[in-house]
């Protein structure tokens, strides 16, 4: 599914409400933590990833890497906080309410 901007705007307000579940610290992005970020969008759709304080890396880079794994989306970044989107196919909850915008 492809995010468009009015999308992306919906997924932002959705998440606002969220706590992070993910958090990134002074190893920044590697194999378990993308694999963490895996295990915890699969059954919620919509996430977001907290950069601490000790991360070594810029928040851009941090995106950049995070936008370059094919199996989630990057919604955005506010603050130090990066929101990711994955369409569940088996029990689509948010899905659903995207596809009608």
């Amino acid at each position: 599914m492809e995010l468009t901007s009015k999308r992306r705007a919906y997924l932002r307000k959705k998440a606002h409400d969220l706590d992070a579940l993910v958090r990134i610290g002074k190893e920044g992005v590697t194999d378990n933590l993308i694999q963490s970020i895996l295990d915890a969008i699969e059954s919620r759709e919509l996430i977001k990833v907290k950069i601490l304080q000790n991360c070594e890396e810029e928040k851009m880079e941090i995106m950049e890497q995070l936008s370059q794994c094919k199996e989630f989306e990057v919604v955005g970044i506010i603050g130090r906080t990066i929101i990711l989107f994955k369409e569940n196919k088996d029990k689509p909850v948010i899905s659903l309410e995207l596809k009608s915008i």
